[in-house]
C-alpha cells in the first residue's frame, strides 16, 4: 500500500479490495468526488456472479466513466490521479480501513511470490520497507511468507510510529523474524538472500529517493548489472510501483530498479506498461462493481480462490530447465506397513486430507496383441484386498486391449505430497451384479451419458451426442430405471507388484517395491529398495 496523506489525517490505502458488500437490499450511496451528484444503486445482485467466478455487467455508476488507459490485451491502467481517487473512495464511502486493505495487499503479494518462487529453492526473503503504506504492505507480506514456509528478514530503517505499524512489527517479532539494521545489510545481496521485496515507495511518491533508500535502490540496480557474475541472482519483487519509478512514466532515467516480478494492486498503474520483467501479477480481487464502472476497469478474472492473477502471458521457458527439488520425509522400510494395501490406504488418506483434487485419479496403461501401449486417466472406484476397481465402456480401446492382453499398470500421482504409487497385475471384469449396483449409484445424467457414447468411435460432431442425450433424457424423464448398457461395466486389477515413490532432494528419491512371495504356505510381501 502506498503512502497518500488524506484530509482529516486519514491514512491512505491503495486500491486493493475484495469488497464483500452486504447481501441486504439496502441501497449504497457513493459520492463522486469530482462531481456534484451522488449515484445510488442496489447491490445485492453481485453475489451470485462472484460465487460463479464471473463478472457482473457494469452498470453501477450509470454513465460516469473514468479515463483508465487500456492496453491491447484489454487490461486497464490507472494514472496517479485515478489511483488516488480510488483510494479516497475505498477509505471514504466504502468504509474500508487502512489495516484491512493493507492485510489484503500483503496477502496478495505473498501469494504471487509463492506462485512463482517455491520456498524449497527461494527460502531467504529480505523485505525492504519504506515509511508509508507500501512499507506496511511489505510487513504484512513478510508475515504471510513466514507462514508459507519461507525465511523472511526485514529491513525497516524509517519506522512509522503509528499503532498500526507498531502492531505489525510486534507480530513479526513474535515470530522471531529478524529485523536487520542498515549496518547489518550485506553490501552484496546475492550471497545472503534468494528474494528481495521492494516495499519502499508507492504511487504517491514524488521526486528522487533520499537516504537511506537511495543507496539501497542502487544496490538493487547493481544486482541486475552484475548478475551474470553470480550463479543465481536474487529475484526482485516490487509492490505496485518499482521504487524510484515515476508512477506514470516509469523508469525515466533508464537506470532504476528492474524487478523480476511486479505485483500491481487493484489495477496496474501506467508505469506498469514499461515493466519488462518475467512476472506481472495483479493482487486484490473483487474490486467493487462501483469502482469498476466509474473507472471503466477491465481486469482479468481471478482463478479459483486465489488472491492474485497473472497479467499477460507467462515467460517462455526452456523446458529442459524445469525441475523441482523435492523436500519430503524419508520413506523408510522400517516405517512402512508390511502389507502394501495398508500402505496404499494410508497414502490415499493423506491425499484426501491434503485436499487434493481427485486423489482417486490414476493413469491406466494397457497394451493389445500388437504390443503398442496406450494410457489414459480413469477414476478408482473401489479398492480392497481383491484389487483396484474402475468402470468404463468395454468396447473402447482399453476394453479391446484388455480383451487381447488382460494385464495393466496403474499410476497414482499426488503432486503436492511428492508421491507416486505404481501397481501392476492381471485384470478381469467384475461381476454383472457389481457393475449393475455401481451403475445405478451414479447420477442419472452420467447413466444416460454411458448409453449415449460409443466410446472411441468416430462421430461427425458434438451435436450428435447432445441430440441423443436430449432424446434419452426425455425418454427417462418420468424417473423410470435407466438400464445399464451391456457394453459398460467394471474391471478389477489384482496387484502382483506395488511401488511407492517419495520425491527427495537431488533426485535421490525413495522407491520401495512390494513383491509377493510364499513363506510356509502363506503369501507375504517382500519389501525391496530400488535405486532412483
Amino acid at each position: 500500500m502506498l503512502a497518500l496523506l488524506r484530509k482529516a489525517n486519514k491514512m491512505p490505502c491503495r486500491l486493493l479490495a475484495p469488497l464483500l458488500l452486504p447481501s441486504s437490499s439496502a441501497a449504497l450511496s457513493i459520492t463522486n468526488f469530482n462531481a456534484t451528484h451522488s449515484l445510488t444503486a442496489s447491490h445485492n445482485h453481485l453475489h451470485l456472479p462472484r460465487l460463479l467466478g464471473s463478472r457482473p455487467k457494469i452498470g453501477f455508476w450509470g454513465s460516469l466513466r473514468g479515463m483508465a488507459t487500456k492496453m491491447p490485451e484489454n487490461i486497464s491502467y490507472l494514472n496517479q490521479k485515478e489511483a488516488a481517487e480510488v483510494d479516497e473512495i475505498l477509505m471514504g464511502p466504502l468504509g474500508f480501513s487502512v489495516d484491512q486493505l493493507m492485510e489484503l495487499a500483503g496477502l496478495s503479494v505473498a501469494a504471487a511470490i509463492a506462485e512463482v518462487y517455491k520456498s524449497s529453492e527461494y527460502s531467504r526473503v529480505l523485505t525492504i520497507c519504506g515509511p508509508g503504506n507500501n512499507g506496511g504492505d511489505g510487513l504484512v507480506a513478510a508475515r504471510h511468507l513466514y507462514h508459507f514456509g519461507y525465511k523472511p528478514f526485514i529491513c525497516y530503517p524509517k519506522r512509522t510510529a503509528k499503532p498500526l505499524y507498531s502492531g505489525l512489527v510486534t507480530q513479526l517479532e513474535s515470530l522471531s523474524i529478524p529485523f536487520l539494521s542498515l549496518e547489518d545489510l550485506p553490501k552484496d545481496f546475492s550471497d545472503s538472500f534468494d528474494i528481495l521485496v521492494d516495499a519502499m515507495f508507492g504511487f504517491s511518491f514524488h521526486g528522487s529517493p533520499r537516504p537511506p533508500f537511495d543507496d539501497i535502490i542502487q544496490r538493487l540496480v547493481a544486482l541486475k548489472i552484475n548478475g551474470d557474475t553470480h550463479q543465481k541472482s536474487p529475484a526482485i519483487i516490487s509492490i505496485d510501483i518499482p521504487s524510484g519509478w515515476h508512477v506514470e512514466e516509469g523508469d525515466l532515467s533508464g537506470e532504476g530498479i528492474k524487478p523480476d516480478m511486479l505485483v500491481s494492486l487493484t489495477a496496474p498503474k501506467l508505469c506498469a506498461k514499461r515493466f519488462s520483467g518475467s512476472h506481472h501479477f495483479l493482487g486484490g480481487r473483487f474490486v467493487p462493481h462501483s469502482i469498476r464502472n466509474k473507472f471503466n476497469l477491465q481486469l482479468p478474472a481471478y482463478p479459483g480462490t486465489s488472491m492474485c492473477v497473472r497479467i499477460g502471458k507467462p515467460p517462455k521457458i526452456d523446458i529442459s530447465s524445469l525441475r523441482e527439488n523435492y523436500i519430503s520425509p524419508a520413506l523408510l522400510e522400517e516405517e512402512v506397513a508390511a502389507d502394501p494395501f495398508d500402505q496404499f490406504q494410508k497414502w490415499f488418506d493423506d491425499a484426501m486430507s491434503a485436499g487434493l483434487k481427485e486423489p482417486n485419479a490414476m493413469a491406466l496403461s494397457t497394451t493389445g496383441k500388437d504390443g503398442k501401449p496406450s494410457s489414459r486417466i480413469v477414476l478408482l472406484k473401489g479398492v480392497d484386498k481383491d484389487g483396484f476397481v474402475w468402470y468404463t465402456n468395454y468396447e473402447g480401446r482399453k476394453g479391446q486391449q484388455l480383451a487381447e492382453n488382460p494385464h495393466a499398470a496403474l499410476l497414482f500421482y499426488w503432486d503436492d505430497l511428492n508421491r507416486q504409487v505404481r501397481i501392476e497385475g492381471p485384470v478381469q471384469k467384475v461381476s454383472d451384479e457389481e457393475s449393475e449396483q455401481y451403475f445405478h449409484s451414479r447420477p442419472r445424467g452420467s447413466q444416460i451419458g454411458a448409453i449415449v457414447s460409443s466410446q472411441s468411435t468416430i462421430i461427425p460432431g458434438r451435436q450428435v451426442l447432445l441430440d441423443e442425450y436430449k432424446r434419452l433424457e426425455a425418454k427417462y424423464s418420468d424417473g423410470s430405471v435407466i438400464p445399464k448398457p451391456k457394453h459398460w461395466g467394471g474391471y478389477r486389477l489384482k496387484p502382483e507388484k506395488f511401488e511407492f515413490w517419495q520425491g527427495q532432494k537431488s533426485r535421490l528419491h525413495d522407491r520401495l517395491r512390494y513383491i509377493p512371495e510364499t513363506v510356509d504356505g502363506t503369501t507375504v510381501w517382500r519389501i525391496e529398495r530400488l535405486a532412483p
